[in-house]
């Protein structure tokens, strides 16, 4: 899907709350885990958003991370 959208792994952010999601944050540019991860998924991320604002996917977790890093 990254090549056909001319997108570089590098550039591709995912966003991920539990261990189904570990492939797809470890593989993306920047991986993001949320607030109410288990710690060995906030350990793969880039950034847990647990580290910036405690917040959870049922807290607005990814609105708040598309606000830090897209806007």
């Amino acid at each position: 899907m990254l090549d056909s959208l001319d997108i570089k792994q590098s550039e591709m952010m995912a966003i991920g709350d539990y261990y189904n999601d570990l492939d797809m944050i470890e593989f993306a540019g920047l991986g993001i885990a949320m607030g109410n991860a288990p710690d060995e998924i906030k350990a793969m991320a880039n950034d847990a958003m647990a580290n910036d604002f405690t917040l959870s996917n049922d807290e607005d977790g990814v609105f708040h991370a598309f606000s830090k890093y897209l806007f």
